[in-house]
């Protein structure tokens, strides 16, 4: 069947490149063009005179149909706003045909510095993206349009500036973990201290001390309400707990000072899951914030006690780390959760100069961003990570990795990718769908061996 290129009269010639050799090895290629090709100017003009075989006919959605495959090369890596005609009616075409796209560079609509989308864009199974990969083929929405991305080189040398402070996480974050010695103990290995565990909400803070064992935390301590006590400590054999004064089951400002107590050997400590939004769980969770001089990871509702509050985190002299994911994110800057997911980036880098802290924007996308500097962004493509539980496997990750003395910033971007991979091995093993948080945790020495899947 023939192949079809529909492209822009503006761009750099992509498309027409990409006919040119199709064709020059026998495809059957037709271009269609959204302008007059005379307009045509620059690297665009000079492919059009290089381009063996027909001329480019003017755009026809019918002509997509039975198609082989469509190229997609109308709007290139500057392009942002929403598209306009005739753009926009051939975008809906290309969607609409039922026939695989392989978008050039970046599928036309997505913004490729942020991935974000303001009107329609093309949805393509496989996006051939030159010289380097672009931050918005790896952040939501763009990348759930880009499909399979593949850096094709051009010529272009390796060192050349790229001009962007975002990026990709590789397994090279994985050499900054140390591990345990031989001459070492189990609080040289790491001290972790997990503050939550409402009645009945045991199980997040039981995930994320599981987490951090798996990790390589030496020595685990839960702060719970006394009548949490007894589930956490049956579930967690290698873990001591302390209970805390509680009202109704809930944490309350009296077990700030047992926190701070635990705290002054700790490495790091994880402050929310399985919290509770009592008014005593929210202000137990603001004085804790205060107040603890270790490394703080906070989550859940940890983070939902912070509502009105996100700036007062400036003033901890230790390194903040929050993990939220979207709802929770829109909660902490008043605004709703669906401009946060049509705004990732924007949005976390937001945070994190709000609140002085690393914010990891949990998804298949999560985003690390540093106040003011760079973000580190997850290559996800796991749907296992999609149930209860993971996230509060995520903090044990983070905070294993904080408790051994790895930089914030390093410790959020390797634990994400650990995190990840994880993810892909329990799915390998059991299918994305029958994944649970628990068999994540069990991939985690896995996903952590420097040879691991990617």
């Amino acid at each position: 069947m023939p192949a079809r290129a529909s492209r822009g009269w503006w761009n750099g010639g992509d498309g027409l490149v990409c006919t040119r050799i199709l064709r020059e090895e026998g495809r059957e290629v037709d271009v269609l063009s959204l302008g007059d090709p005379a307009e045509l100017r620059g690297d665009a003009r000079a492919n059009l005179g290089r381009l063996p075989g027909a001329p480019p006919d003017p755009f026809d959605a019918a002509r997509l149909s039975g198609s082989g495959a469509v190229v997609d090369a109308m709007l290139g890596t500057g392009f942002e706003g929403a598209p306009r005609e005739p753009v926009a009616g051939a975008i809906a075409a290309i969607n609409d045909a039922g026939v695989p796209v392989v978008a050039c560079d970046v599928p036309s609509g997505v913004n490729a510095s942020t991935g974000e989308i303001e009107g329609d864009a093309v949805r393509a199974g496989a996006t051939a993206t030159f010289h380097g990969s672009k931050i918005g083929l790896h952040v939501a929405p763009g990348t759930f349009h880009a499909g399979r991305v593949e850096v094709i080189e051009i010529g272009i040398p390796r060192e050349a500036p790229g001009g962007s402070q975002a990026g990709l996480i590789c397994d090279r974050v994985l050499e900054l973990v140390p591990h345990r010695r031989r001459d070492g103990s189990k609080f040289k290995s790491g001290t972790v201290v997990i503050a939550g565990g409402a009645a009945g909400y045991t199980g997040a803070p039981c995930m994320a001390a599981l987490g951090a064992q798996r990790t390589g935390a030496g020595y685990i301590q839960l702060a719970v309400p006394r009548s949490a006590q007894q589930a956490v400590a049956l579930r967690l054999l290698e873990g001591v707990t302390r209970g805390l004064p509680e009202e109704d089951g809930m944490h309350v400002p009296d077990g700030v000072t047992d926190v701070q107590e635990l705290a002054e050997r700790a490495g790091a400590v994880i402050l929310g899951p399985g919290l509770g939004r009592s008014d005593g769980a929210r202000e137990f969770a603001r004085a804790v914030a205060r107040s603890v001089e270790a490394t703080l990871l906070i989550d859940a509702d940890g983070l939902n006690a912070h509502i009105d509050a996100l700036e007062t985190l400036r003033e901890r002299k230790a390194p903040t780390v929050l993990t939220p994911h979207e709802g929770e994110l829109a909660r902490l800057l008043g605004i709703e959760s669906a401009e946060v997911a049509a705004h990732r980036l924007k949005y976390a880098r937001d945070a994190a100069e709000r609140s002085g802290a690393i914010v990891v924007l949990k998804g298949d996308d999560s985003l690390v961003a540093t106040p003011g500097g760079p973000v580190a962004i997850s290559p996800g493509a796991t749907a296992a990570l999609a149930t209860a539980g993971t996230g509060d496997v995520l903090s044990g990750v983070i905070g294993a990795l904080l408790s051994k003395g790895v930089d914030a910033f390093a410790a959020a971007a390797g634990a994400v990718f650990a995190h990840a991979r994880a993810g892909k091995v329990a799915a390998t093993r059991l299918g994305a769908d029958h994944t649970v948080a628990g068999d994540v945790i069990e991939a985690l020495p896995e996903a952590f061996a420097r040879s691991g899947p990617g």
